[in-house]
């Protein structure tokens, strides 16, 4: 090799040094920053979170949370207010496998557009909403999943001003309450302290796909 070609070289070398070490450096710095954020936040409380949009993944997202508690040997719940009648995986794992630490009540029906029966819709949307008030006044229960309840605010199954009323004034200080499904109502987005939106960018029922089991239930 030529010494112009060794000298190349030799400055490739340098400039990859030098570039770990101020990446060293900055990650270092970011660390700190990171560490001294953190120190602060020593809080706890149990927090309502609500999951919405249109994206796939408000349902998923909060069984993951429910799966992460069972881990930890925290007592859980969940109440499924519009896919009750589906025959779902999650419904399946919790109840064969974790029966002792989640319990598992399936109020819906159904879709509205399957039960074709508002009074119906209601009756079963209130007996669910009992059910989520009992679990959540529990204190020895850690998290409560509200699936879908959502839809059934929305359809005005439910009181929006009761519903945010009661976590606001009866939860347990202690306790996590998940809300998931779409077109959440502004005073519960206003009134949780976590909300995520998952945003709908492509999905394979607008080409033909049906829901498949293990993407969708």
């Amino acid at each position: 090799m030529s010494s112009k070609g060794s000298d190349r070289m030799a400055g490739k070398h340098v400039t990859h040094e030098r570039s770990d070490e101020e990446h060293a450096a900055k990650m270092a710095k970011k660390k700190a920053a990171r560490d001294k954020i953190m120190a602060k936040k020593t809080g706890e409380k149990g927090l309502v979170i609500v999951h919405t949009g249109a994206g796939k993944g408000k349902s998923s997202s909060g069984f993951g949370m429910i799966l992460r508690c069972i881990a930890h040997g925290m007592p859980c719940a969940v109440v499924q207010f519009i896919k009750g009648a589906w025959d779902t995986g999650e419904r399946r794992l919790l109840t064969e496998n974790f029966g002792d630490l989640c319990q598992f009540h399936a109020m819906g029906e159904g879709f509205t557009w399957e039960t074709q029966d508002r009074a119906r819709d209601i009756a079963a949307a209130r007996a669910g909403w009992d059910k989520a008030k009992e679990l959540i006044r529990d204190p020895r229960i850690r998290m409560v999943l509200l699936d879908e309840i959502n839809i059934a605010l929305r359809y005005e199954y439910l009181d929006i001003d009761e519903v945010v009323a009661f976590l606001r004034d009866e939860k347990p200080e202690m306790t996590h309450v998940v809300l998931t499904g779409r077109n959440a109502s502004d005073k519960l987005i206003e009134a949780a302290d976590l909300v995520t939106e998952m945003t709908l960018v492509k999905h394979p029922f607008r080409s033909g796909i049906k829901a498949q089991a293990g993407v969708e239930f």
